[in-house]
């Protein structure tokens, strides 16, 4: 056996169905119980709890207890980073869920991506900050300008200090899995998507799992005042 880092464990771990399922539900940044995962997941919450702890184990998840519940959330963004690439791979390659519903069509307009907007509005955006020059984008890196870092701040008041993380970059391409290019992910992706929550452009469907972000119509106009796509 090569020494190295061991994929076929982190795979057999997201290869099982059940917990599939269970790592695309908490890809919506919150955190779940082990009745609600097993209800995404369809099984029961003995078989849950088995799943849970082998993903916990494996450094996939982690749990936070609250008074007699346990939550459970993913790790760290790395892992969602990771999910939403092996869905766009799926997708590429043909591989899709037979099951569709009126929110379909919602999640592939405006979603999280754990902490970030994914979708079609995620990639209009990252797209829009290339096309004025906020950000550089060479293959997967990206920087933020010195124009971009003064954009944030006049117009939407996000600082660098709001940006700095001692283990995360500020830019970083996340492959989006119904578009089938990047969006933007990193500590300004996560600025973003807040900073558009705290100004109620935008609000997370409450429903347990569901990634679905709703844009209000003003929200709308505001979006596309500074990320609207090219004429």
């Amino acid at each position: 056996m090569k020494a190295g880092p061991d994929i076929a464990m982190v795979a057999s771990l997201v290869g099982d169905p059940a917990r599939a399922n269970m790592l695309t539900a908490l890809l919506s940044g919150r955190a779940l119980t082990a009745s609600e995962l097993a209800q995404e997941a369809g099984i029961t919450p003995q078989t849950a709890s088995s799943h849970l702890s082998k993903l916990e184990t494996g450094g996939l998840i982690e749990q936070e207890k609250q008074g007699r519940h346990r939550y459970y959330r993913l790790a760290d963004p790395d892992v969602g980073g990771v999910l939403e690439g092996l869905a766009a791979l799926a997708a590429r390659a043909g591989h899709m869920r037979v099951r569709t519903g009126p929110k379909d069509p919602a999640l592939r307009r405006a979603r999280v991506c754990y902490d970030h907007l994914a979708g079609d509005l995620g990639v209009q955006m990252l797209d829009s900050l290339r096309r004025q020059k906020l950000v550089r984008q060479h293959k997967h890196d990206i920087e933020l300008t010195n124009q971009g870092q003064r954009f944030l701040e006049s117009t939407l008041q996000i600082g660098a200090d709001t940006l700095a993380h001692p283990r995360r970059p500020v830019c970083k391409a996340c492959l989006d899995w119904s578009e089938r290019r990047h969006h933007l992910a990193g500590t300004l992706g996560a600025a973003l998507l807040q900073r558009f929550t705290e100004l109620k452009w935008a609000a997370r469907d409450p429903t347990p799992g569901s990634r679905v972000v709703q844009f209000t119509r003003q929200g709308e106009k505001r979006f596309a005042a500074l990320f609207g796509e090219a004429g």
